[in-house]
């Protein structure tokens, strides 16, 4: 552990948050200084987000105190966070699509004057991005960019407002290889411009890459802060776990087993109207586990909405076990053993405001079991299953009545996965599984997907994070454009990367 010996930026003194049932921030003890990239970890549930809340003013905490170059500030609201040059990007882009990048950077700060010049807004923009190194057309419309480029116009936003203070909540989980190095360079240019980054992240590596200090949060408590330059992977998981983890891989790669699933030049649209997917063909078999690589906006949603029964495809075949499934309805799809983590658990994985109880049993709740649900036997049945599902998959809750909304993310996801066990499986199609969960428990996802496959059942993987899909998949197919490529036995992040920017040669 260590400390700066610098006068802090920022400093958070004994800060207490309490929430119904939930004690978010335990009298926590949090500074950075100018000119640093302090990394905050920790897992889901401890903290982290809470905290950062209360310093950008979404929050108010309950007890404590927060210091700005050694005055106590309060922070009511985010217009007095951004008055204090705090500013935020949100793990969910907050831009108009419809706008362009120089519009949606100077929104709510437009220069003075009844004519907004937009040659003149343009041209300032640019400089802040020259300035930040961030390569950006300020005249390009934000639907038209990739998610890594909207990511680079949320951070000019708080540049333009002054910000000294960034908060950046999982900026790489959008990101290529290519991304994170680009996204990494403007950061160390800010760094040396004297501005302070708060990187909340879980992804080790990337911690031990980019910043100076980190601080780890565990159970609302403040563990401790050390230098990078003296700690390690080991170290900082043990933090912010309280023991030792080895990470998840697959051990050995699967033979080929039966074919299970077929995909025959499978088009489909977008909901914009547009070709997202062209001509997508692969095969998977039992046991094995194929993953999709590629960039978020390539095509990856619509192929795994094609499989699942949520969305039509133009043309092509789907073949499950030698049925056409092509264009059948997401309970048909059930029916033949799919199962779906989807990418967005909110959206399509929970009801937020349905129980513990009733999550895990959606989309089962027609099955013989579960039929008959106000009989006082069937109740007992479901609860006792329930129970055990709870216990199994280590959703930690207060009790299975416990309103899904109030868990940690990384407990949600615990509560997806238990719900894909309910039945006999053929087929897992896993997007994204462990996106915003912390180490433990994208660890825990990981395993179940390879104790699925070692039961015989055939697992997509489709993601983002290179070292997921390299570490749990048999092969590895990038999706680029709407376009699927296979690649080597063995491939290298670097080819993967290029490959997912649409690149079949290395530039180097």
């Amino acid at each position: 552990m260590t400390e700066d010996k610098r006068a802090p930026t920022v400093e958070m003194v004994e800060i207490t948050k309490r929430f119904p049932g939930v004690l978010a921030n335990d009298r926590v003890n949090f500074s950075v200084t100018q000119g640093e990239i302090h990394g905050l970890l920790g897992e889901n549930g401890a903290g982290k987000s809470v905290l950062m809340s209360i310093l950008y003013g979404l929050y108010r905490p309950d007890s404590g105190q927060i210091y700005l170059h050694g005055a106590p500030v309060q922070i009511n609201n985010p217009a007095k966070a951004i008055g204090l040059k705090i500013g935020m990007v949100h793990q969910h882009f907050m831009l108009i699509p419809n706008m362009t990048v120089a519009e949606n950077v100077v929104l709510g700060f437009e220069p003075p004057g009844l004519v907004l010049r937009s040659r003149d807004i343009s041209s300032r923009v640019a400089q802040f991005a020259a300035a930040a190194k961030i390569k950006i057309d300020p005249n390009a419309m934000i639907e038209a960019l990739p998610l890594g480029t909207r990511q680079r116009v949320e951070i000019l936003k708080i540049l333009y407002r002054q910000a000294d203070v960034l908060i950046l909540d999982e900026p790489t989980s959008v990101l290529t290889p290519q991304g994170i190095d680009d996204l990494f360079t403007s950061l160390r240019a800010l760094r040396d411009q004297g501005k302070t980054i708060i990187f909340i992240a879980h992804k080790l590596k990337e911690i031990l890459s980019i910043c100076d200090r980190a601080t780890v949060l565990r159970r609302g408590k403040t563990i401790g802060t050390v230098e990078i330059s003296r700690t390690d992977e080991n170290e900082l998981t043990e933090m912010m776990i309280g023991s030792k983890m080895v990470p998840t891989r697959r051990a050995k790669k699967a033979s080929n087993g039966k074919l299970i699933l077929q995909g025959e030049e499978i088009t489909a649209i977008n909901d914009r109207g547009v070709v997202a997917l062209t001509g997508a063909s692969f095969q998977l078999h039992a046991g094995e586990i194929l993953g999709i690589a590629g960039i978020e906006g390539n095509g990856q949603t619509e192929l795994v909405e094609v499989l699942t029964g949520l969305r039509r495809p133009t043309s092509g075949k789907i073949m499950l076990n030698g049925v056409d499934l092509a264009g059948i309805s997401p309970k048909a799809a059930l029916d033949h053993g799919v199962r779906h983590i989807p990418e967005d658990r909110h959206q399509r994985g929970i009801v937020l405001d349905f129980s513990v109880m009733e999550n895990l049993i959606l989309g089962d709740h027609e099955q013989p079991l579960f039929k008959g649900f106000l009989s006082q036997l069937k109740y007992r049945f479901i609860r006792r299953f329930v129970d055990q599902r709870i216990d199994e998959f280590q959703i930690q809750t207060p009790n299975r009545e416990t309103v899904t909304r109030s868990l940690s993310g990384g407990n949600q996801q615990r509560v997806v996965v238990a719900r894909i066990f309910n039945r006999e499986l053929t087929l897992v199609i896993a997007a994204q599984p462990t996106r915003g969960l912390d180490v433990k428990a994208a660890e825990y996802v990981r395993r179940k997907l390879i104790e699925l496959s070692d039961q015989g059942v055939a697992v997509l993987l489709v993601s983002a994070d290179l070292d997921e899909v390299m570490a749990l998949s048999d092969r590895i197919i990038v999706i680029f454009n709407g376009k699927l490529t296979a690649t080597s036995d063995r491939p290298t992040r670097r080819e993967l990367g290029l490959l997912m920017l649409g690149e079949t040669k290395d530039r180097s």
